[in-house]
């Protein structure tokens, strides 16, 4: 398993090693210990996945707010997605800042997203899914979001969504977010 960090200190892309044969293949997808040992500390409560029919298809920028705020471990099963982390920790020296990387069913990559960051993703093909593990319970009243083209964070996703929530269409921009309440702790995971 290959971890490396992303742009965005605390993100990181997880490359697994995969063995194929006559039979197909095999992988260890995820690794506490091997996470731990690069520094990634968190323990996982909740796994989700999510099934987008089109592509084009856009999820996000979505957080949740502390007490309840979640890091995630992310992974596309089936199809491709462009998948993005935003920094929105008031006082970080990467506030706004985001990275963005392809994630499919082919190239098993992973990416890590700590507490204290939005998340969102675009489908690049139809018929794709996203499964993602979760440190802290989903929990609506904690539920935020971000809008997916605030000019103030720039995310290039590559292509115009086709599809989006009502919510994600109308959410406010990160100017608007006065109540977040993530604290940059310097550089510690």
């Amino acid at each position: 398993m290959k971890i490396t960090e992303t742009a965005l200190q605390g993100v990181f892309v997880i490359e697994p090693q995969v063995f194929g044969d006559a039979r197909g293949w095999f992988m260890e997808s995820w690794s506490q210990k091997k996470l731990a040992e690069a520094g990634i500390q968190a323990a996982f409560v909740q796994d989700n996945q999510s099934f987008s029919a089109t592509k084009g298809t856009l999820r996000g920028l979505h957080y949740q707010l502390n007490p309840m705020c979640q890091a995630k471990l992310l992974r596309c099963t089936r199809g491709e997605i462009f998948d993005v982390a935003v920094d929105i920790r008031r006082g970080s020296p990467q506030y706004a800042q985001w990275t963005g990387l392809k994630l499919s069913a082919e190239n098993k990559k992973q990416l890590f997203i700590p507490r204290g960051f939005a998340h969102g993703f675009i489908t690049l093909t139809d018929d794709v899914e996203v499964q993602y593990k979760a440190d802290n319970y989903y929990a609506p009243e904690c539920d935020g979001n971000i809008r997916w083209d605030d000019p103030a964070i720039g995310v290039q996703w590559g292509l115009e969504p086709v599809i989006l929530s009502d919510k994600d269409r109308t959410a406010p921009l990160l100017a608007e977010r006065t109540n977040l309440n993530f604290v940059y702790e310097g550089a510690g995971r």
